[in-house]
């Protein structure tokens, strides 16, 4: 587990952020707790999906069949909310390594771990396939190893097995290369077989320490599965005729999860579990994992324990102007100004660091509260969005700049996410003034010959963005402008989102006009995937001091930033 980043919330919806588990496709992992004192892993999905409503009623959809499941072998979901400005998801959270840490750790797992490994997720499928679902991600990373036995989690993308509706829409891959199976690979959907291919995956990889397809790319991976037999190692006995019999290409040629767990537990999977399943150094790190969770910060967080599931996360409502004065709180409103002098965020590695306790949080802690009030919003999602933002800052910085760094951007950015293309340029007609050389005075005009950047524009402005018409909070914008002609680079644009996440977009002159400069923003070459590559037009206009931000970027929700000069 990772500490906090300053740019990171500490609060989401009821739960208290106590540092970051991990990231993924789907968003980030974060180890939170409620008031009343339950540790929970809350799954913020990443940032752009906030601007897709298909997504958010596939999310909405997906998380309350997730909840259906009571397997002894799943962890629950407890609460959610999907309309939230970023929506979440919170589970119960185990201690406990995941089976891909495990034998990265340890190396792979004795027989007798492998059949009780098998036998408890065999159980939990089985569960899963009786209520219609399709778990579609069984994979390493999604089982973590427990003293009281396996857990199968992550139902993010589960879906009835009738649904019809593609993650693929939103540039989501449903599944992971080496662990799909041939059918789902091909397009050809996903039933429970398919949960049955990648369990027989996962069993080869804990017993052997190596996936039964292995490639250096996931093309070559995706080749081998559908076209290829599986490399089962050193596999024999029991265990090798069962990852066998699961990694058959033909879907209606595998076992089913209820005739594997009778297979590999005939008295029950819990059975297996009693009296140790885990070999020693795993025990050791399972219970060192429990100390350190008992051991975290426990503070206060001004919201009640959880919330039902099936309604929005809840939050007080915001303070009159006059009570807001008084005690410092508000409604939600724009991330403050990075200090100029705090360097970008660094994006998250391998979680490997547990954070040391902490009696107070660091200066420049921001708690954010992402809640959504529904109003209508004419020409918007068909609601105003409204946070509460509780700023507790610890301890001035130096020479008294605060430096919050930034809440919320825009989610415009998975493993993963293409943008959409963009909508039609923006169009300038050009005025009278511009069109003449004189004016009829004889004078000679001062407009800005092309490619000439006027000082105005020129050093680095930084503000806030919302997009959708001012439905949806942005972000921190920094944008640099530098001297240029046209065709050439004019600056680089830096978003920093609400989780700590940075894309940076090129942009590249094409006009100079009397009153604004108009550019072509790109993504860098060396963004993550989730960021949106997609060209562009944007236009900085000047307003008083600051700049005005315009972008015609239709997947990222038509950013807006105004943005003040800091160097």
């Amino acid at each position: 587990m990772q500490p906090l980043d300053v740019d990171e919330p500490a609060a989401v919806g009821p739960y208290r952020l106590l540092g970051r588990l991990g990231s993924g496709g789907m968003g980030r992992v974060y180890l939170g707790r409620s008031a009343g004192g339950r540790t929970v892993a809350v799954k913020i999905v990443h940032p752009h999906f906030a601007l897709d409503e298909e997504f958010r009623a596939r999310f909405r959809r997906e998380v309350a069949a997730a909840r259906r499941v009571g397997s002894a072998w799943t962890a629950p979901v407890l609460d959610a909310d999907p309309d939230a400005p970023v929506p979440w998801v919170a589970t119960a959270y185990a201690a406990g390594p995941s089976l891909a840490a495990a034998v990265t750790d340890t190396g792979p797992l004795p027989a007798h771990t492998v059949r009780a490994l098998g036998a408890g997720l065999a159980e939990a499928l089985t569960t899963v396939h009786e209520l219609g679902l399709v778990h579609r991600d069984v994979k390493p990373s999604n089982v973590l190893l427990t003293l009281d036995g396996p857990l199968l989690i992550d139902f993010g993308i589960a879906r009835a097995m009738d649904g019809t509706a593609s993650l693929t829409s939103t540039g989501v891959s449903v599944g992971s290369p080496g662990y799909m199976a041939p059918e789902q690979i091909l397009g050809k959907g996903a039933t429970g077989a398919a949960d049955v291919f990648s369990l027989g995956a996962v069993l080869t990889y804990a017993a052997t320490g190596e996936p039964p397809f292995r490639g250096d790319s996931s093309a070559a991976l995706l080749y081998k599965v559908v076209h290829e037999e599986p490399e089962l190692g050193p596999l024999s006995g029991e265990l090798h005729e069962v990852a066998a019999a699961c990694l058959t290409k033909d879907p209606a040629a595998r076992p089913t999860p209820a005739d594997l767990s009778r297979r590999l537990a005939p008295e029950g999977a819990a059975r297996l579990i009693t009296g140790g399943w885990l070999p020693g150094p795993l025990v050791e790190q399972v219970s060192r994992s429990a100390v350190h969770l008992l051991n975290l910060d426990t503070g206060e967080i001004p919201h009640s324990g959880p919330v039902p599931f099936d309604t929005p996360a809840k939050t007080e409502p915001p303070a009159p102007a006059s009570a807001a004065s008084a005690t410092g709180a508000g409604v939600f409103g724009p991330p403050p100004v990075m200090n100029p002098a705090e360097p970008p965020p660094t994006p998250p590695g391998e979680p490997t660091v547990v954070p040391a306790q902490r009696d107070a949080p660091p200066p420049g802690r921001v708690s954010v509260s992402m809640a959504a009030a529904a109003t209508p919003v004419e020409g918007a999602r068909g609601r105003r969005l409204s946070c509460t933002v509780v700023l507790a800052v610890a301890g001035a910085l130096a020479v008294g700049a605060l430096g919050l760094g930034a809440l919320l951007r825009p989610w415009s950015q998975q493993n993963e996410d293409k943008g959409a293309g963009t909508a039609p340029s923006l169009s300038h007609a050009p005025t009278a003034a511009s069109s003449a050389a004189t004016g009829g005075t004889g004078a000679p005009d001062n407009s800005p010959s092309p490619g000439t950047i006027p000082a105005r524009y020129l050093g680095t402005w930084e503000g806030t963005a919302t997009g959708l018409g001012g439905a949806v909070p942005m972000g921190t914008f920094r944008l640099t402008v530098r001297q240029a002609a046209v065709g050439k680079e004019l600056g680089r644009l830096r978003q920093t989102d609400a989780i700590g996440g940075v894309c940076t977009d090129v942009l590249t002159l094409k006009e100079v006009t009397k009153t604004q400069i108009l550019a072509t923003s790109v993504g860098a070459a060396d963004n993550p995937g989730h960021c949106v590559p997609t060209p562009h037009q944007v236009e900085l206009t000047p307003v008083g001091d600051d700049l005005k931000f315009t972008s015609d970027s239709s997947a990222e929700g038509n950013p807006v930033a105004r943005l003040s000069k800091v160097e």
